[in-house]
C-alpha cells in the first residue's frame, strides 16, 4: 500500500500555493494525498494580486477530516493555512478524534504587529490550540520572530536560537527557515529536534521569494515522514525538493513566480 497523508490547507486557484502545492508534492514523493480544504483564497488582478479569503464553513472541514479518515488510515497530517479561529477550533477538534505519529504544522501567522482584531486572535488561537499538537514546525523568518518571541533574527547563529525556544515552547522539532532573508550567498534553514542543531544551506537562487515553497517544504517534510524517514532525513529531501522547485519555478502573469515540484523527480 502506498503511504497516505493527510493535507488540512486552502486552495489557492493559480496553483502555486495552498493545498495544489501540497498534493502535488505528495505525488512527487511518492505517497497518496488527501487535503480537507479550509478556505478558499484566490488573488484579485484588479487590486495587485492581493489575496481574496472565503472561510470554509467548520462543519464542512469536520466532515472533510471524518471522511478521508475513514477511508484510509492515516497517521499523518500538514497543516497550513487556517485562517480564522472557527476554523482553528474545528481542525482542533477533529484531530483529536483520533493518534497521529505525524503533526507537521506550517505555522500560517498574518498578524504583522500587535493590533487588536481577527488576524491578532488567529494567531494565538493558533499557537494556543494547534502548536501544542505538532511534532514538527516549519516556520519561515517572520514566524520564526514571532514563535520565539525574538525582536530580530538577523543571521544563522539567531535562527538557531529561535528553533531552540521555538522547540522549548513547543516540544516539536523545528525546521526554521532562512531562506533569502538573511544575508549570505546560501539558503540556510536550520534543523533542531532537542538534540541536533543542523545547518541545511545550499546556495540561493535569485534572492527573491518564491510563492508556494514554504508549502513545499512542509508537504515534502509530511510525505516523508508518513513513508517512515526520521525527521533529519525528512528535513533534508525537503530542503532538496524546495531547491529543484524554485530552480525551476513556473512564471506567469503576476508580479512573482511559484515553485514547480515536477522535475525533482527526474533529477534524483
Amino acid at each position: 500500500m502506498i503511504p497516505v497523508a493527510l493535507a488540512i490547507a486552502g486552495s489557492e486557484a493559480t496553483g502555486g500555493a495552498g493545498a495544489q502545492t501540497d498534493l502535488k508534492t505528495f505525488h512527487e514523493l511518492g505517497t497518496f494525498g488527501t487535503v480537507a480544504l479550509t478556505c478558499i483564497v484566490s488573488f484579485d488582478p484588479s487590486n495587485g494580486f492581493a489575496h481574496r479569503f472565503v472561510p470554509v464553513e467548520p462543519q464542512v472541514i469536520a466532515d472533510q477530516i471524518e471522511a478521508t479518515t475513514a477511508v484510509h488510515d492515516i497517521d499523518t497530517v500538514k497543516i497550513g493555512m487556517l485562517g480564522t479561529p472557527a476554523t482553528i477550533d474545528a481542525v482542533a477538534e477533529a484531530l483529536g478524534r483520533q493518534e497521529w505519529k505525524n503533526v507537521v504544522l506550517d505555522p500560517v501567522l498574518i498578524c504583522k504587529g500587535q493590533e487588536p482584531g481577527a488576524a491578532l486572535d488567529t494567531d494565538n488561537a493558533l499557537k494556543e490550540k494547534i502548536l501544542p499538537l505538532a511534532t514538527f514546525v516549519t516556520p519561515n523568518h517572520f514566524e520564526a520572530m514571532s514563535l520565539s518571541g525574538m525582536d530580530a533574527i538577523e543571521s544563522v547563529e539567531d535562527l538557531k536560537e529561535a528553533a531552540r525556544r521555538i522547540h522549548e515552547a513547543s516540544g516539536a522539532v523545528v525546521l526554521a527557515k532562512g531562506g533569502v532573508v538573511l544575508d549570505g550567498e546560501d539558503a540556510v534553514d536550520v534543523f533542531y529536534d532537542g538534540e541536533q542543531m543542523v545547518e541545511l544551506a545550499s546556495p540561493k537562487v535569485g534572492e527573491e521569494r518564491v510563492s508556494g515553497a514554504g508549502c513545499t517544504l512542509a508537504a515534502a517534510v509530511t510525505a516523508e515522514l508518513a513513508k517512515g524517514a526520521t525527521p533529519l532525513e525528512a528535513a533534508r529531501t525537503a530542503k532538496a525538493v524546495v531547491d529543484s522547485s524554485i530552480e525551476h519555478r513556473q512564471g506567469g502573469h503576476a508580479p512573482f513566480e511559484a515553485v514547480y515540484q515536477g522535475a525533482y523527480t527526474r533529477e534524483r
